[in-house]
């Protein structure tokens, strides 16, 4: 597996209700997760050198659905 760039990687949701770790310009989740928290460990535990960029999936005084936070 080739190393990230900072930034690139994400967590997403997706529409099975399962969550995806990716990077950038990916057609395929390099892994899924059962859970945000599992998926976000996975992540982190792929890729050392980089924060993931993690979906927003519900409101909360810091941000709505379809915004990104650093994990």
């Amino acid at each position: 597996m080739s190393k990230a760039k900072k930034g690139d990687v994400y967590v997403e949701r997706r529409p099975e209700g399962d969550y995806a770790v990716r990077q950038e310009h990916s057609k395929r989740a390099s892994t899924t997760a059962p859970t945000q928290a599992k998926a976000i460990a996975k992540a982190q535990k792929m890729f050392p050198d980089v924060r993931p960029d993690v979906e927003r999936v519900r409101h909360t005084n810091k941000g709505k659905p379809d915004q990104w936070r650093k994990a």
